[in-house]
């Protein structure tokens, strides 16, 4: 599982950085906003555990910008203040969870937990478009070209998952994490077979949208040339 860790205070970076390691956690270590966008935009995490008081540019402009370009990745906004008209504003600016500084690990560990175990749906939307394609995630139907397909659940899903994330490389494990989730126990041939589903139905749309194969890592969704 992959964090990252934006975090200006160099010690508590370096401890959240070796305890998170010692638990089994890939992690990048950020401490200036700027970057911590980049690294958020041309990556994929589970988690990302953002201080809300950085230099320059703050935690709550960060996670606004990261959610207007629909990175839906879970954030943990750690801050020193605590009341409670800045959690909301921290919430509604997108956060998943929020904890205080100081804060135990253990209460860390476990709320990175929690964040993992939650549905993938991360919040639908009414509609989602990615080149022809128009994908309604509560109804499962998907469009191009004025035809329509109603997918299974977990070719929805499966959809939903790419469409949020157009262009990126997605390793098949992280696949199965965020489509079966983190405890299912899925042969490893489920995700081939549902990806040749859902070629399917784009061919029947006559989409130019297709799912491309990246050997030895994954799938990304990509349009055609």
């Amino acid at each position: 599982m992959r964090i990252l860790i934006i975090e200006d205070d160099d010690q508590l970076l370096e401890a959240l950085k070796l305890q998170l390691e010692h638990n089994g956690f890939q992690t990048d270590c950020i401490t200036d906003g700027a970057d911590a966008v980049y690294y958020a935009l041309h990556n994929i995490y589970d988690v990302m555990i953002l201080d809300r008081m950085l230099p320059g540019m703050d935690g709550l402009t960060i996670l606004k910008l990261l959610r207007e370009n629909q990175i839906h990745t879970p954030v943990l906004l750690a801050t020193a203040v605590d009341s409670i008209s800045d959690r909301i504003e921290g919430l509604d600016c997108g956060a998943d969870d929020y904890i205080v500084k100081p804060y135990d690990v253990g209460e860390l560990l476990a709320r990175i937990r929690a964040l993992v175990r939650r549905p993938v749906s991360l919040g639908h939307t009414d509609q989602m478009t990615y080149g022809d394609l128009t994908f309604q995630p509560e109804s499962h139907i998907l469009r191009s070209c004025q035809t329509e397909i109603q997918l299974s659940r977990r070719e929805a899903l499966l959809m939903e998952y790419f469409l949020k994330n157009p262009g990126q490389t997605l390793a098949r494990q992280l696949i199965y994490t965020r489509v079966w989730g983190p405890d299912s126990e899925v042969e490893d041939g489920n995700l081939d077979t549902y990806v040749y589903y859902l070629r399917k139905h784009l061919r029947k749309l006559n989409s130019g949208v297709k799912i491309a194969t990246v050997h030895g890592l994954g799938y990304r969704l990509e349009k055609e040339t």
